[in-house]
C-alpha cells in the first residue's frame, strides 16, 4: 500500500496522493487494494473533515494498467461463463465488487471527497474521479470513458456515477465513442465541478474552508446529498432532511457556529 498511495492528515484534511509515478498512476492490483484500504479507513476516523484526493507525477491516473489487457488478450481473465453466486462472491453491503469499490468507496466515506485532476484520467482514472464529490480538474487534462477503446464497458461504478451528473445521451456518447475530451469541457458538460490551472492547491483550499465548519453539519449534508442521488422519494428526503437539523439545532458544534458568528471569531468544533 505505502508504494501506491500516501495519507498526509493535518488540521482536518486528509491529503490522499496516488504515487506510483512510472506508470502514471494506473490501476494494478496493488493501487486497487491501496484505494480500497485507504477509503475504507478515512470512513472510520472522526478526525479527517475532508479529503483531497489526488495523484503526482504527471498525471491522476492513466486508468488499467497494460498488464491487465494482456492477460485479457491471452484469454486468462475470461470469465464470462461464471455464476450469479461466482458474480455476487465478495460485494459490498452497497453491492460493489473490488473495482467498484475502489471508485465508490469516496462516496461512502462521510465527510466531503474533492478530486484534484491534471495530466489524464482515462478509463478507470475517469471513474476514480467521479468517486469524489467535487472534481477541479485542470482545463488541458484529458479525459476518457476509454473502455469501448479495448471492446469493454465502464464496470467501475461509472454507469452508476455519471448518471447524477450529465446527460443521458451526452453518457452514452461518451460510452460508445471513447473519445478525449478536455477538463475545460468536462466542466461544461458537468463532469468537472470546475477547471482551475492549479486543481490540487484549489482543492487543498476548499478542503480547509470546509474543514472549518461544523464537521456534524458537513457530514449531515453528505448523508441527505448521497440519499437524494439514491431511489428515495420525496417524502423520505424531506423526512431526513427534518431528522438531521433536529439533530443539529442545540448541539454543541451547532451552538458554537453561531457563538464564532456573533463574537466575529473563528469557531473551535469538536470532531
Amino acid at each position: 500500500m505505502n508504494d501506491r498511495v500516501k495519507v498526509d492528515v493535518q488540521d482536518g484534511v486528509a491529503d490522499v496522493r496516488m504515487i506510483r509515478t512510472d506508470k502514471m498512476n494506473a490501476l494494478d492490483n496493488a493501487m486497487f487494494e491501496a484505494l480500497v484500504q485507504t477509503g475504507e479507513a478515512l470512513k472510520a476516523r472522526s478526525d479527517v473533515r475532508a479529503v483531497v484526493l489526488s495523484g503526482e507525477g504527471r498525471a491522476f491516473c492513466a486508468g488499467l494498467d497494460m498488464g491487465s489487457f494482456g492477460q485479457m488478450a491471452s484469454g486468462e481473465r475470461q470469465g464470462g461463463n461464471r455464476t450469479v453466486e461466482e458474480l455476487t462472491k465478495g460485494r459490498t453491503p452497497a453491492g460493489a465488487n473490488r473495482a467498484q469499490q475502489c471508485c465508490y468507496v469516496w462516496r461512502e466515506i462521510p465527510v466531503p471527497v474533492i478530486a484534484a485532476v491534471h495530466g489524464v484520467a482515462f478509463g478507470g482514472g475517469f471513474q476514480l474521479a467521479l468517486g469524489a464529490d467535487i472534481r477541479i480538474v485542470a482545463p488541458d487534462t484529458k479525459l476518457a470513458v476509454l473502455e469501448i477503446k479495448w471492446g469493454l464497458v465502464p464496470d467501475m461504478a461509472g454507469i452508476v456515477l455519471m448518471r447524477g451528473l450529465i446527460r443521458d445521451d451526452v453518457a452514452r456518447e461518451l460510452t460508445w465513442s471513447g473519445r478525449i475530451f478536455s477538463g475545460e469541457e468536462a466542466a461544461q458538460m458537468g463532469l468537472a465541478t470546475r477547471a482551475s490551472p492549479d486543481p490540487l492547491a484549489e482543492a487543498l483550499s476548499l478542503a480547509r474552508d470546509i474543514a472549518s465548519k461544523n464537521p456534524h453539519a458537513i457530514r449531515a449534508g453528505k448523508r441527505l446529498l448521497n440519499l437524494a442521488q439514491s431511489d428515495a422519494g420525496i417524502p423520505e428526503i424531506f423526512l431526513e432532511e427534518t431528522r438531521e437539523q433536529v439533530a443539529l439545532i442545540g448541539s454543541p458544534n451547532q451552538v458554537e457556529a453561531v457563538m464564532a458568528n456573533m463574537q466575529k471569531r473563528e469557531p473551535n468544533f469538536a470532531d
